[in-house]
């Protein structure tokens, strides 16, 4: 059959060009020891970057939830499926986030790609104009694409080229829209400036904090809180399977700009609810975030950050400069990069291999991702093996 022969075609050219992925299979809990394809290994390559997925309270507040609301929603948020846990859940993000959004509201969303798809789909349109971040995530690039917005990309991090995209602009609705925290290579945006350009020009900023939330700020409210900032013009999206624990995203927001979403954002409106015992669990994750444990994983973390940044000694690889959980170690070619992740995992290690289109073309890399669950003598097993590859391999 033809079409088969054709898309046949094409998986090879991904695999001659070392760009085919593979998945691996978890036979035990998130955590930094996993059971992957029945073999015990040491990961750090999860998005739990506060340890939280396994732990014990949270676990037990998603089978309570279960025995209080059942197994899932039965329908979309408008029609049957808005259970009490998830007004409660959208009652304490806006609460957790109110020193720094006015009249903050929130709305929580089945997954991060969803929420972007959806903020970004309602408040665009034909008269409005969506500056983009060049580095931004797929689901914000799908989201600018979905929209009936025109879309003009900034370079990266590049204030004075976003600044005079914004003086050219005409648009009636203007939205600039960036990840705070950038998922492959760990550096946090401009946000001040960003938010200084927005209000001067009287546009959106649209942040997108999935590597931030929870991590970032002394009690855990992300970039908004490791910056200080607070303006009406601010619209938060976050999400809560990364540092929560637990699974979903919140768009967070003046109450306006959030009523806007629940009439005229279709991901939203036309989706099953997701099931409230997420919710009801994840109002425990809240809890451990803003509270004195929550306060010493961060600290942990932060740690562990240190002490890779002043263990690794590579002359060759490039480890980016970041102060955030996301810690690359840029390689370039993709099949030298496969290869030193296939080495570290003869040695139990799992950190994946990113390579284009998920980062641009020769800087492909182990990304790896450090969590307040790992320990000290793990991080030194793994700047040890990184180190010892790296010297084998020049």
């Amino acid at each position: 059959m033809k079409l088969l022969d054709d898309l046949q075609q094409q998986l090879g050219q991904l695999q001659v060009q070392s760009l085919q992925r593979r998945r691996r299979t978890a036979d035990s809990p998130c955590a930094p020891r996993v059971v992957v394809d029945g073999r015990d290994m040491l990961a750090f390559c999860s998005n739990d970057y506060l340890g939280l997925a396994a732990h014990p309270q949270v676990v037990e507040a998603l089978r309570e939830g279960a025995s209080l609301y059942g197994a899932g929603s039965g329908a979309s948020h408008l029609v049957s499926g808005h259970g009490r846990a998830h007004a409660q859940l959208e009652e304490r993000l806006a609460e957790f986030l109110a020193p720094h959004l006015e009249q903050a509201r929130a709305l929580y969303f089945c997954t991060g790609y969803m929420a972007n798809l959806a903020l970004l789909g309602a408040l665009g349109g034909a008269d409005a104009m969506i500056f983009s971040e060049g580095m931004n995530h797929a689901s914000l690039i799908d989201g600018c694409r979905l929209a009936r917005a025109q879309v003009q990309v900034y370079p990266h991090g590049d204030i004075d080229a976003l600044e005079k995209m914004l003086i050219a602009s005409t648009a009636a609705t203007k939205l600039v829209v960036t990840d705070s925290v950038f998922s492959m290579d760990g550096d946090i945006a401009p946000l001040p400036q960003l938010l200084a350009l927005c209000e001067r020009h009287d546009a959106w900023l649209v942040i997108d904090d999935a590597h931030g939330f929870g991590v970032l700020g002394e009690h855990g409210r992300g970039a908004l809180e490791h910056f200080g900032l607070r303006s009406p013009n601010l619209v938060y999206m976050g999400t809560l399977g990364k540092a929560a624990g637990v699974g979903g995203a919140f768009v967070a927001a003046h109450e306006t700009v959030i009523e806007w979403l629940v009439q005229r954002s279709r991901p939203y409106i036309y989706t099953t609810a997701a099931a409230p015992a997420l919710a009801h669990a994840l109002l425990t994750s809240l809890d451990l975030i803003a509270g004195t444990e929550g306060h010493a994983r961060r600290a942990h973390l932060q740690a562990l950050i240190g002490q890779l940044d002043a263990t690794l000694t590579l002359q060759r690889w490039q480890r980016l400069p970041s102060i955030t959980a996301i810690q690359p170690v840029v390689i370039g070619a993709n099949q030298e990069s496969l290869d030193a992740a296939a080495a570290l995992h003869e040695q139990g290690l799992w950190v994946p291999a990113i390579r284009p289109p998920t980062v641009p073309r020769d800087t492909a890399r182990l990304r790896v991702t450090l969590s307040a669950s790992h320990t000290v003598e793990q991080v030194a097993q793994l700047a040890r093996a990184l180190n010892a590859l790296e010297a084998r391999t020049a």
